[in-house]
């Protein structure tokens, strides 16, 4: 699976655990020395990261032996490097999103096409409810390339007769997750002959399902692992929750417009329906960063209905030096690039907000907003606020890296994080009473998305365990 949270096992796993660092060292030199040893001397040049560690998961599992392997596609499908099995046991395709539009395409339609590029002639393969054209679109992908494909049920129908399912992962969108995993591990259980989980009907001819929709397939009886498995599923840095005291924070890598969608859905229920503290005031804060060629406006739009009373963006770097941090950084993006892209958050942030409220949730008292303040170099710190002519009452925040941006908002009031520095760093106004209002807030309630290796970048931090 990609991309990693916090280290770069995750990405091999056995039994569900990350591979021992024992076993990845091992490995990764045998690959990456047989490789050395046999390229091409007139293209000298090495596997790129994804590919390299494609090839090194294929060896590890074949070394391993596992029974089975589950293999998530790293962009698309069609040209990606995952997709030279030839012969896999089922294929599935989970709801489509407008992402990585630069490689796959603009369009759901196009991208559709490139995630069709993973069916396989005589292959089941399995897709969720789509929109329209896109499910055409891989329907013709399927008749292309003679592969039998079906839409699986909502997870509703497979609980008639029983109680309703216990999910481990939340929000309403991993339903469809679910129900599309059921048909996939029916596939693998059959293949090894186990029976009583209901047949699929025999698609037709491809000239005879011109036109018609996807053949569904029927829900089945679970077996009570099947029900085990949904309740009891961890993938961290999804609609997860971190309860620190008073500051409870809500971690989503969701990066699409859909993702975001049900981002915003998951929180309103896990943190905003719930009410507000009898003791005192309850202070909500947006986490955000977004990599690539991601419309940041379109994904912030989204999160403005959340009422946030602060916006922070910072880059998916955990400290400035990254000297102890090689697994989470990314060489091909400077801090001054990722600067940069904050800066722009925070102007869309701070125009999206003006759209939506005009001068309503404007400050009484103007206060004149410089651009970048420089720190003494006491105070390590950088802080960079919007420069309009007077602030919003939904402040918008750049800091120069995740740990700052994480102690600010936390005020020493989280045991994982340090006290954020003196007083003095934070000499904006907007900063310094928001310091002040996070100090004494009865809760915090912090939204960290837009990226998942922002999401990791924060899970470093408030999980340490998760990097033993």
């Amino acid at each position: 699976s990609s991309p990693h949270l916090v280290q770069v096992r995750e990405r091999i796993r056995i039994n569900g655990q990350p591979i021992s660092k024992d076993l990845f060292n091992k490995y990764f030199w045998l690959v990456y020395n047989r490789l050395e040893e046999t390229k091409d001397p007139a293209h000298a040049s090495m596997p790129a990261y994804f590919r390299f560690l494609t090839i090194m998961a294929f060896h590890v599992f074949l070394q391993e032996k596992v029974d089975l392997a589950v293999v998530e596609v790293g962009i698309g499908g069609t040209y990606d490097c995952t997709n030279i099995i030839r012969a896999p046991v089922v294929c599935g395709v989970s709801s489509l999103g407008i992402d990585h539009t630069s490689i796959l395409g603009d369009t759901m339609e196009k991208i559709a096409w490139q995630k069709g590029g993973i069916f396989k002639p005589g292959v089941p393969a399995f897709t969720v409810a789509q929109p329209e054209r896109p499910l055409e679109v891989l329907k013709e992908r399927a008749q292309e390339l003679k592969c039998p494909l079906y839409l699986c049920p909502e997870l509703d129908d497979f609980e008639e007769g029983c109680k309703a399912l216990e999910l481990g992962l939340a929000g309403a969108h991993q339903r469809s997750n679910a129900a599309l995993a059921l048909q996939l591990a029916r596939m693998w259980l059959q293949r090894r002959g186990c029976q009583g989980f209901g047949e699929l009907k025999e698609v037709p001819p491809s000239t005879e399902l011109l036109g018609r929709p996807v053949p569904p397939a029927p829900a089945f009886r679970l077996s009570d692992a099947m029900i085990r498995g949904l309740r009891d599923t961890e993938w961290l840095g999804r609609t997860q929750v971190l309860s620190h005291g008073p500051v409870t924070w809500y971690l989503d890598g969701a990066h699409t417009t859909s993702s975001i969608q049900a981002c915003v859905r998951w929180f309103r229920q896990a943190a905003l329906n719930q009410d507000k503290p009898h003791d005192g005031s309850e202070v909500r804060v947006l986490l955000f960063n977004a990599t690539g060629d991601r419309d940041t406006a379109a994904l912030l739009k989204l999160l403005v209905p959340c009422h946030f009373d602060y916006a922070v963006f910072c880059p998916n770097f955990t400290e400035v030096s990254v000297a102890n941090n090689a697994d989470q950084h990314n060489f091909n993006v400077t801090l001054e690039n990722a600067l940069t892209r904050c800066l722009e958050n925070q102007r869309i942030w701070t125009r999206l907000l003006e759209e939506k409220v005009g001068q309503d949730l404007w400050l009484p008292s103007p206060v004149r907003v410089g651009g970048l303040l420089q720190p003494a170099p006491a105070r390590g710190s950088l802080l960079l606020v919007p420069p309009a002519p007077r602030p919003l009452n939904s402040p918008a925040l750049v800091f120069p890296c995740l740990a700052q941006a994480l102690r600010w908002v936390a005020q020493g009031r989280d045991p994982h994080l340090a006290a954020p520095a003196a007083s003095g760093a934070h000499a904006h106004p907007a900063a310094s009473s928001g310091a002040v209002l996070l100090r004494e807030a009865a809760a915090v309630r912090v939204l960290v998305t837009g990226s998942l290796h922002l999401v990791g970048g924060a899970l470093r931090l408030l999980a340490p365990a998760l990097s033993q």
